[in-house]
């Protein structure tokens, strides 16, 4: 199962509204980047492991 995360489920100053989508440790690994890059964040463990606990099943859209 795909998993995403959706930067509009967490309001910032940036108003972004990113969603990263694909196997785990491609969104965790994507998600902790854009989370420095964009938003500030210090790469750390903990970081990852509150992206990870913050993935959720994609929901697929119908074609």
């Amino acid at each position: 199962m795909r998993k995403m995360i959706d930067c509009r489920d967490y309001p910032s100053e940036t108003k972004c509204s990113l969603v990263i989508a694909g196997e785990e440790e491609e969104v965790v690994r994507a998600a902790s980047a854009h989370a420095v890059s964009v938003h500030g964040h210090e790469d750390s463990p903990e970081l990852r492991e509150q992206i990870r606990k913050s993935l959720k099943n994609e929901q697929r859209q119908p074609a």
